[in-house]
């Protein structure tokens, strides 16, 4: 009999143990130092369905997989919603890279309202053909070289790398267009694509205003991308602000909220008036409980 009344009691104490700890945060994680949190995600059916299939973890590395290619990620600035990449077939000021092998930087359609580069990213096209659309009136009938955010090729110019390279044979060696380096935002051109542009290579700067630098070698060199969920985001936040976890359906597209071991289309309210009443019960089985431990107490006492 006692030992029948101790399972009971057991038994009765995990189930509270259960109810109390129903919300947690099943999508928050981890790869290397960097914290993958909404809206993005590693497991499929966290964060946002615009970010989905976008990150991945290998080796303790996050990688940032696009049509364009894959990229390291670096940093994930959650407060300013911004992505510094890194592609390390990028020149920079100590080496430029010819051959196209660099990824350049180019979204599916679908995802190109959930980033861009940011404003002040500025892409150097380096080598270009003389038939780059770049010289035929791309995207209207100008030019769309010049600088941003007070970086461009004039500057760049002047890194050790093009006095390794000289001027002249990059012009002899690829053919390149009336400039062997052209400027330009991310916003004129849409796509920074070396093989549509016919370009040998190509580099990219960005700057974090208010900070400015003196010169090309302390530039920033990477790829820094805005990101944004889409118009206001209030699904997401009454799903958190009523302890649930925010991510999407089976079908890649509804937004759903995680809320335990059920899933909510609006918030997890509906689903806390039930767990209170299950938390009411619970609290009438830990009352049940200490009785029944009192009760054993006593029978053990009377035994003796």
């Amino acid at each position: 009999m006692v030992n029948f009344l101790i399972l009971v009691i057991v038994s009765l104490s995990l189930a509270s143990l259960s109810l109390a700890n129903i919300h947690t945060n099943i999508c928050r994680s981890y790869c290397g130092n960097l914290t993958i949190d909404y809206p993005f995600a590693l497991q499929y059916g966290c964060g946002h369905p615009g970010f989905r299939d976008l990150l991945f973890c290998m080796n303790n590395v996050l990688m940032f997989h696009i049509s364009s290619g894959s990229y390291r990620v670096l940093d994930i600035d959650y407060a300013y919603k911004a992505l510094t990449l890194h592609d390390p077939h990028m020149s920079t000021c100590n080496a430029i890279v010819l051959g196209g092998k660099g990824n350049g930087f180019a979204v599916e359609p679908w995802r190109a309202p959930y980033m861009t580069p940011d404003a002040d990213n500025v892409f150097m096209l380096i080598g270009c053909s003389a038939r780059s659309p770049l010289f035929q009136g791309f995207p209207s009938k100008h030019l769309p070289c010049r600088n941003i955010s007070g970086m461009g090729c004039e500057e760049y110019h002047g890194c050790p790398a093009w006095d390794m390279l000289g001027h002249a044979s990059l012009g002899s060696m690829f053919g390149s267009g009336p400039l062997d380096c052209c400027a330009l935002s991310f916003e004129s051109i849409k796509a920074i694509n070396l093989s549509k542009l016919e370009c040998e290579g190509y580099s990219s700067a960005y700057s974090l205003a208010p900070l400015r630098v003196d010169g090309p070698n302390e530039w920033s060199y990477g790829i820094r991308v805005k990101y944004s969920v889409q118009g206001n985001d209030e699904f997401c936040r009454a799903c958190e602000a009523t302890g649930g976890t925010c991510g999407y359906g089976t079908d890649g597209i509804r937004q759903l909220c995680m809320c335990g071991s059920s899933n909510s289309t609006s918030n997890c309210e509906s689903i806390k008036l039930s767990v209170s009443s299950s938390i009411r019960i619970s609290s009438m089985a830990n009352t049940f409980a200490g009785f029944l431990m009192c009760l054993v107490v006593l029978v053990t006492f009377n035994r003796q």
